[in-house]
């Protein structure tokens, strides 16, 4: 019973705010969306100077 009460004092004392952690939470979901995004971006530039032949072998083979 001395639990039940002191939980009880401890919420009285709060005032009833909200959880710090649902507070914040839209800024973490932000900054996900946001290195979501720039990992997108980087990974779309993976092997892009494969697709494109050297340009010395141009040079040679023209000559």
């Amino acid at each position: 019973m001395q639990f039940a009460s002191a939980a009880l004092s401890v919420v009285a004392e709060t005032g009833g705010h909200e959880s710090v952690a649902l507070e914040t939470l839209p800024y973490g979901i932000v900054a996900l969306a946001v290195f979501a995004v720039a990992g997108m971006v980087v990974a779309s530039y993976r092997h892009v100077a494969n697709r494109h032949a050297d340009p010395a072998e141009h040079a040679d083979q023209s000559h």
